[in-house]
C-alpha cells in the first residue's frame, strides 16, 4: 500500500469513523473532517477514533489485518487498550479477532489476557482461549476457555480464582495462598456475583473443601448480602461458641448484620445490627438478645470460695443496646446521639461482645462505662456552641473492692454505684473570636454552663475536706451543682528584631455557682454565689537554630511566662466535678488554667520557665527533650485532695499544690523510620517519680514488629484498699521465624498487683493475602464473673473474603 494512502473504518469503535493513515512503521488516527468534535477522552483521542500502531497492515474486502513481529500490535480506543501479536477487523460485522499473547486494558484498570480473543463492536469478549483476568484489587480469575453468553453473563470452564498474588516479585509464578477452583464458574455482572460449580478451596495448593455449589460476590462489590467468615472462640461458661454472621444489604444505603452466636453450654445469643445513611447524616444500632440463667464463678454455699462456672437462679431476658446517629446537613448545625445500655454489668464479658466501649458521640464514657447523649452543634470559621445532656451507666467494679476478689452475700462482685455518677443536663460550651484584631491582638470569648445531679452522696475527690462530714455518711443525698462561667481573653504577639517571640495578655473570668443538698454539718441546703478573676501576664520565647553539619540542625528554645493574678476564690463548697484529673505535660504548663475544667482555678503570682532542645538529622530522624517547672508566690492548699482510704489525711494528686510544681520532663525520639519512642514523667521536689509513661515502637525485616509501653501513677502515698495507684506495662509484638510463619504474643501486666492481667501466644501464618492465627490465651480481668478464663483462639483474615478479626 502506498505510505499516503488512506483507509476510512471503523474500528473497535461501534460505527464510528477515523481516517487512518498507513505506513511501515505506525498508522495515527485523523479526524475526516473538520466538523467540531467532543472533548478527547483521558488517553488524547478524540469520540470514536482509534490509534493503531503495527508492523504491517492490510485490506481484504471489508476485513483489516495488522500483524507486528517483532512488537505486538498495539490498539487504542474508548479508554482501552488492546495488545496482540495478530489483528483482523471486519468493518462490515464490527467484530475483531486477536491471537498470540493478547492482552486488553479497560477503562477501569482490569486486564484480560488470552492467547485467542473475540471481541464485539461493543468491546465485550465473545470468545476467549487460555483465559486470566487480574481485577484492581489484585484478584486473578483465570479459565481455559471463556464464553460471553449475554450482555451480563460470562461463563468459564475449568477456571481458578485466587485473591493471592500468583506471581513473586521477580516475576516468577508462585502457588497462591488461597484459591477456588471449579469445573465451571458463571460470573454475572448484573449480579455481580461469582457462582461456582464442584468447587475445591485449595490453600497452598492442597485441597482442603469441597462445595457442589458455592457463590460469592464480584471483587468489585463493596458489599453484598451473605454470610460472612464465622467466629470460632471458647470460653468455659459458655462453651464452644460460633458466631455466624449473615450481611443482608437493603439498599446502597442500608443493611442488617444478624450475627446469632451458638453456644454448647448456654442458650445462643442473638447479635443484630441495623446501618443507614441518609443525605446528611448515618445511624448505627447494634443490640443483642438471649434469655438464658445467670452463670460463672460464684460463692453459692456460703463458704468463701466461689464455685467455678455455675449456673443458677431462674431464666429470663439478657440484652444490650449499642447504637449512634451523627447528622451534619449543609449549614453551621450538626447534630446527634449515642444510646447505651445493657441489662446484666457483665454481659458483654460473657458472650465476649466485640467493642462495646466505642467513642461515637460528643463524649464518651471511657471504658467500662456507657453512655447515652443527645447533642446539637453549631461551628463557624470564628465561633463554636454545643448543648449536650448525657447520663452514664457503669460496669466497674467498686473502686473500694477493685483490688480483690470481694463478693456480697449473694456470691456476686460489688460494682460502681450508678447513684454516685451525676445526670448531665445540659452542658453547654460556647467560643467566640471577632474577625477583626482588637488593640492590635486576638479577642477570645468563652461561655460555659453545666447542671449536674446525683441520686446518692459522694464524697472524695468531688467533695473538698471541709465538705465531708466525720463518720457515716450512709443516706445522705447526692450534692447537685449548677453552674455559669464567661472568659474573655486577649493575647498579642510581638517579635522582637533578634527573633525573641513577646506575648502580652490579659483575661477575665467570673463564675457563678448554685449548689444543693450539701451535707447538713456545713448548715446549707442551697447557696448560690459567685467568684471572680483577672489575670495578665507575658510569655516569651526565643527559638535559636544551629547547623550541626550537611544534613542535621539543633533547635534549643528556651521559654518562660509570668502571670498575676486576683484570689481565685476557691470556695470549698464548689464541688470538683470537671477537674479531678490534671495531665501536667509540656502542652499544658504554660497554660494559664492548667486544669481541664472550670471547678479548680489557679491565681496569685506565677512564674513558669522551660526549655526544648530538638536534634534533627537524615530523613526526618530527630530526637527532642523538654523540662520546665511552674513557681507560685504561695501555697495552695484548695488543691490537697482527702484520701479515699482516710479522709484526715490529704495528699496532692495535682503537682500544683506547693509553691514550686512537679518538674516535667518529656522527650521524644524516632532514630529511623523503624523506630520511635516517647516518654513524660512528672517528678516531685524530692526527686521522686509521681507519674510517668513510655512506649517504643520498632519494625525489622518487611514484617517484625513489636512495641513496649510502660505507665505509673505514684501519686496517692497512703495505702489502702482504695488507693488508686497503678503500674502497668504492655507488650506486644510478631516475629517470622521461617518464610511467611511466625509467632505473635501480646500481654499486659499489672504491677502493682504482680499479675498478668491478660496474654497470648499464638502461631501465625501471613502472607499478605491470608493471615491465620491460631494460639492460646488467658484473662485475669477481675470483673469477669467467673474470675480467671483461658482457652484457645482462633484469628482468620482473608482478602477479598474478609476475617474474624
Amino acid at each position: 500500500m502506498s505510505r499516503t494512502a488512506a483507509l476510512r473504518l471503523s474500528l473497535l469503535a461501534g460505527g464510528a469513523v477515523a481516517a487512518l493513515t498507513i505506513t511501515s512503521g505506525a498508522a495515527m488516527a485523523q479526524e475526516k473532517t473538520p466538523t467540531p468534535e467532543p472533548p478527547p477522552s483521558a488517553d488524547g483521542l478524540p469520540p470514536g477514533a482509534v490509534y493503531l500502531e503495527a508492523d504491517t497492515a492490510t485490506r481484504t474486502g471489508d476485513v483489516i489485518s495488522a500483524a507486528g513481529t517483532e512488537q505486538r500490535v498495539l490498539a487504542r480506543f474508548r479508554n482501552s487498550t488492546l495488545r496482540a501479536g495478530q489483528l483482523t477487523y471486519d468493518t462490515n460485522l464490527g467484530l475483531a479477532t486477536a491471537d498470540d499473547r493478547v492482552e486488553f486494558t479497560d477503562p477501569d484498570g482490569n486486564v484480560v489476557f488470552a492467547s485467542h480473543l473475540e471481541l464485539d463492536s461493543d468491546l465485550k469478549a465473545g470468545v476467549a482461549v487460555d483465559f486470566a483476568t487480574r481485577f484492581r484489587n489484585g484478584a486473578s480469575l483465570m479459565a481455559a476457555t471463556a464464553v460471553r453468553r449475554s450482555e451480563n453473563v460470562n461463563e468459564l470452564n475449568y477456571a481458578l480464582f485466587t485473591p493471592c498474588p500468583i506471581c513473586d516479585a521477580e516475576g516468577r509464578p508462585k502457588q497462591p495462598s488461597i484459591a477456588i477452583q471449579a469445573e465451571k464458574v458463571v460470573q454475572d455482572e448484573e449480579l455481580r456475583a461469582i457462582l461456582y460449580r464442584n468447587a475445591v478451596f485449595r490453600v497452598g495448593g492442597v485441597p482442603v473443601f469441597y462445595l457442589p455449589v458455592f457463590a460469592h460476590p464480584d471483587p468489585t462489590v463493596d458489599r453484598a448480602s451473605g454470610f460472612l467468615v464465622p467466629t470460632p472462640s471458647y470460653d468455659e461458661g459458655r462453651g464452644l461458641s460460633l458466631e455466624v454472621p449473615y450481611l443482608q444489604v437493603i439498599s446502597p444505603s442500608e443493611d442488617w448484620l444478624i450475627s446469632p452466636q451458638l453456644n454448647t453450654e448456654v442458650a445462643p445469643l442473638l447479635n443484630l445490627q441495623w446501618r443507614r445513611r441518609f443525605a446528611d447524616g448515618t445511624i448505627v444500632m447494634r443490640g443483642g438478645y438471649t434469655y438464658e440463667r445467670n452463670f460463672g464463678d460464684f460463692d453459692l454455699d456460703g463458704d468463701g470460695d466461689a464455685e467455678s462456672n455455675v449456673r443458677f437462679g431462674d431464666r429470663t431476658s439478657r440484652s444490650y443496646l449499642l447504637g449512634y446517629g451523627r447528622f451534619d446537613p449543609a449549614g453551621p448545625w450538626r447534630w446527634g446521639f449515642t444510646a447505651e445500655q445493657t441489662s446484666d454489668k457483665t454481659l458483654f464479658d460473657r458472650y465476649d461482645v466485640r467493642d462495646p466501649y466505642q467513642d461515637n458521640g460528643l463524649y464518651y464514657g471511657d471504658q467500662r462505662r456507657l453512655i447515652s447523649q443527645a447533642y446539637v452543634e453549631r461551628q463557624t470559621e470564628r465561633s463554636y456552641l454545643s448543648i449536650a445532656a448525657f447520663r452514664i451507666q457503669s460496669l466497674r467494679l467498686d473502686p473500694r473492692f477493685a483490688s480483690t476478689d470481694f463478693r456480697d452475700a449473694q456470691g456476686f462482685k460489688v460494682f460502681e454505684d450508678e447513684g454516685t455518677l451525676p445526670l448531665v443536663a445540659p452542658l453547654v460550651e460556647a467560643r467566640w473570636e471577632p474577625d477583626a484584631p482588637v488593640f492590635g491582638g486576638r479577642l477570645r470569648l468563652r461561655g460555659s454552663a453545666a447542671s449536674l445531679y446525683r441520686d446518692e452522696f459522694v464524697g472524695s475527690p468531688v467533695l473538698r475536706a471541709e465538705a465531708i462530714p466525720p463518720g457515716s455518711t450512709f443516706g445522705l443525698p447526692g450534692v447537685d451543682s449548677r453552674r455559669v462561667s464567661g472568659q474573655a481573653e486577649w493575647r498579642r504577639t510581638l517579635i522582637s528584631p533578634l527573633g525573641v517571640r513577646w506575648e502580652p495578655f490579659v483575661d477575665l473570668r467570673a463564675d457563678l455557682y448554685s449548689i444543693g443538698d450539701l451535707p447538713p454539718a456545713l448548715g446549707l441546703e442551697a447557696e448560690a454565689f459567685g467568684r471572680g478573676r483577672a489575670t495578665a501576664g507575658l510569655d516569651v520565647s526565643y527559638p535559636l537554630i544551629r547547623r550541626m553539619g550537611r544534613d542535621a540542625d539543633l533547635i534549643l528554645e528556651p521559654m518562660a511566662q509570668l502571670s498575676a493574678s486576683t484570689d481565685p476564690d476557691l470556695d470549698p463548697r464548689i464541688p470538683n466535678e470537671d477537674s479531678q484529673t490534671l495531665e501536667l505535660d509540656e502542652s499544658s504548663l504554660f497554660r494559664l488554667d492548667r486544669f481541664p475544667g472550670y471547678d479548680l482555678l489557679e491565681g496569685g503570682l506565677r512564674f513558669t520557665a522551660g526549655a526544648r532542645a530538638t536534634l534533627r538529622w537524615g530523613l526526618d530522624r530527630q530526637a527532642s527533650l523538654f523540662v520546665g517547672r511552674s513557681f507560685r508566690d504561695a501555697d495552695e492548699p484548695a488543691f490537697l485532695t482527702a484520701a479515699d482510704d482516710d479522709p484526715a489525711q490529704l495528699y496532692d494528686p495535682t503537682g500544683l499544690a506547693s509553691g514550686a510544681s512537679d518538674w516535667v520532663v518529656q522527650g521524644t525520639f524516632s532514630p529511623s523510620d523503624r523506630v520511635r519512642g516517647w516518654a513524660h514523667a512528672t517528678i516531685d521536689s524530692s526527686g521522686d517519680v509521681r507519674r510517668a509513661e513510655a512506649a517504643v515502637d520498632g519494625r525489622w525485616g518487611r514484617r517484625n514488629l513489636a512495641s513496649v509501653s510502660y505507665i505509673v501513677d505514684r501519686s496517692n502515698p497512703y495505702p489502702g484498699p482504695e488507693n488508686r495507684n497503678y503500674e502497668f506495662v504492655q507488650l506486644t509484638g510478631q516475629q517470622f521465624v521461617y518464610g511467611n510463619w511466625g509467632v505473635a504474643a501480646s500481654g499486659i501486666a499489672d504491677l502493682e498487683r504482680d499479675i498478668v492481667i491478660r496474654s497470648e501466644v499464638g502461631l501465625l501464618f501471613d502472607d499478605d493475602c491470608f493471615r491465620f492465627e491460631l494460639g492460646w490465651r488467658r484473662d485475669n480481668t477481675r470483673v469477669r464473673p467467673g474470675g480467671p478464663s483461658e482457652g484457645v483462639y482462633i484469628r482468620l483474615n482473608l482478602a477479598t473474603f474478609g476475617g474474624t478479626g
